[in-house]
């Protein structure tokens, strides 16, 4: 039978994880540096705007559309293609559909559609475009929605730190809720780097991956605990190093289909769904690596933290 990884592994996961804990430090730290100073590029779904969806013949690529639009002085101005050319109920015509996103106040925002209209006619004519749709969000919906969106990855957060509580016991859950919170932070930290749009179909994806990455949290929790009623004369590190070489496998196996998979999203889904398919895989990453660095060590470091604590109580009791 073929096998990915054999069995009997033994990689010293634990006798590395201060390295790789120094390395989470200094990668969240600039993270939340250039938070507060570069920040995100929030899109307009955060910061107030509008989008105008249009047809127009084949022979307008994205370079023409921008180009063109350009000269109407629109601010924000980004232009995003979608599917493929002569895609759509326009087939037979061989159209190209577009998404024409645009920044601005609440009075500018409401005109953005006409101005878009007008770009068109001096080169089409009635009936060579259509105006297929718009949406504007004002700039005080935009904050709203940027509010909702941090209040909700904490709220998923809070709900994982009960659930994981119930599961297991104390001693587990701050290590799934820290690698979690260092997940979303560190992707948003490449986020900030990469400049790359943060919207919402980026931010369903950060809350999509932390269900993720917190199943394969519980894999390893779960084959510690089962280890430490089987072994209860091995060491916390021991046992944690024997439960992560025993599903590691199972992790690198899963975490590989699911990227490939995301990935060929990412390539051949289009402009439409690519940030979202790179936020996985940025997550995918990130989550498996603080599966098997940070959530366990953060368990060892609670073992022994309160191991310590019973024995200084213990010792209280005898003297009392």
């Amino acid at each position: 039978m073929f096998q990915f990884i054999r069995p009997d592994i033994k990689v010293d996961f634990v006798g590395k994880r201060h390295f790789f804990v120094a390395v989470s430090v200094i990668a969240l730290a600039a993270s939340i540096v250039l938070f507060f100073t570069k920040g995100l590029n929030y899109g307009i779904d955060f910061t107030g705007g509008a989008e105008v969806q249009i047809q127009v013949p084949h022979a307008w690529d994205i370079g023409k559309v921008r180009a063109e639009l350009t000269t109407a002085g629109i601010k924000g101005l980004k232009v995003q293609e979608i599917g493929l050319a002569g895609e759509g109920a326009g087939a037979q015509s061989a159209v190209r559909q577009f998404l024409v996103k645009a920044q601005g106040d609440a009075g500018s925002l409401n005109q953005t559609s006409s101005t878009v209209e007008q770009v068109l006619l001096k080169t089409l004519k009635k009936g060579e475009y259509e105006i297929q749709r718009v949406d504007v969000v004002g700039p005080a919906a935009g904050s709203s929605l940027r509010m909702s969106g941090f209040l909700s990855m904490l709220y998923a957060l809070i709900c994982i730190l009960i659930y994981v509580t119930i599961r297991f016991d104390f001693r587990y859950s701050p290590g799934a809720v820290i690698a979690l919170f260092h997940d979303a932070v560190i992707t948003l930290g490449i986020f900030i780097i990469t400049q790359k749009q943060f919207d919402l179909q980026v931010l369903a994806a950060i809350l999509a991956l932390i269900g993720y990455s917190n199943n394969d949290t519980i894999i390893v929790y779960d084959r510690v605990r089962e280890t430490t009623q089987q072994h209860p004369e091995m060491t916390i590190e021991q046992i944690v190093n024997k439960a992560i070489n025993e599903t590691l496998a199972r992790t690198i196996l899963t975490s590989l289909t699911t990227f490939f998979t995301v990935f060929a999203l990412w390539l051949l889904g289009g402009g439409v769904i690519r940030d979202f398919a790179f936020t996985l895989m940025v997550g995918l990453v990130v989550g498996t690596y603080s599966s098997v660095f940070i959530a366990s060590t953060i368990v060892i470091s609670l073992t022994h933290f309160y191991k310590k604590r019973e024995a200084r109580q213990k010792l209280a009791g005898a003297k009392a």
